[in-house]
């Protein structure tokens, strides 16, 4: 009878103690699951602009970082867009709502700024200003941005055009950012896509700027996970 129990007092030791091991090395693989994917916390990304960003006149559901996020969500990325665009901003506006538009648990910035400054003629230098204080403080922050270009109405004379298109490029090789050369790119001037202000785009209008500009968006997120 005695010699039972001692077998039986063994196999228990024994069962405990497999147990411990099979659920010590769970634990080892599941931590190593989530040091080898960086985590499994959503990438945030701001998109920071004006009214083109906001999405001026649409259904919250039309808005640029709406469509952004599912086109996203669509191709597996576990990723947040926050809508920071406010309607009429300039670029001096936005520079000084930066800090506390963007906070430290921001990924990455997509900054669309600019048109506004265009269409009120103000001088391209002072806008070139702006933009690149605001790339200056993003990057201080480690914060990667891909910079939306605009491009001015070509009303305004080809002296204009030439210092005002000329902003972007020249400060996202300087920061060393990401550049989309002209966020309305194949929307602008095209009618069936825009509003009837002709300036701002319809939800159409919305899916075709999402549609160009995903795959920089792409290679923005793969800096944020870096």
């Amino acid at each position: 009878m005695s010699g039972s129990l001692e077998i039986e007092a063994k196999s228990g030791v024994l069962r405990y103690f497999s147990g411990a091991v099979i659920a010590l090395g769970l634990a080892f693989s599941g931590a190593f699951a989530g040091v080898a994917q960086g985590g499994t916390g959503p990438v945030k990304l701001v998109a920071f602009g004006d009214s083109l960003t906001a999405g001026y006149q649409l259904p919250p559901e039309d808005a640029f970082p709406v469509k952004l996020e599912k086109a996203l969500h669509e191709r597996g990325y576990n990723v947040t867009v926050v809508n920071a665009g406010v309607s009429g901003d300039t670029s001096s506006g936005g520079l000084a709502r930066l800090n506390w538009s963007v906070g430290d648990d921001v990924d990455g910035v997509i900054l669309e700024l600019g048109a506004n400054d265009a269409l009120r003629g103000l001088d391209p230098s002072i806008t070139r200003k702006n933009l690149d204080a605001m790339l200056a403080q993003l990057v201080s922050r480690k914060i990667p941005v891909l910079l939306a270009g605009m491009m001015a109405p070509p009303n305004l004379g080809d002296q204009y055009g030439q210092e005002f298109n000329s902003i972007y490029g020249d400060l996202a090789e300087k920061h060393d950012a990401l550049l989309y050369p002209f966020f309305l790119d194949g929307v602008a001037a095209e009618p069936e896509l825009n509003l009837g202000d002709g300036i701002h785009p319809t939800g159409e209008g919305v899916s075709l700027i999402v549609e160009k500009i995903l795959p920089s968006v792409e290679l923005l997120i793969k800096q944020a996970k870096s």
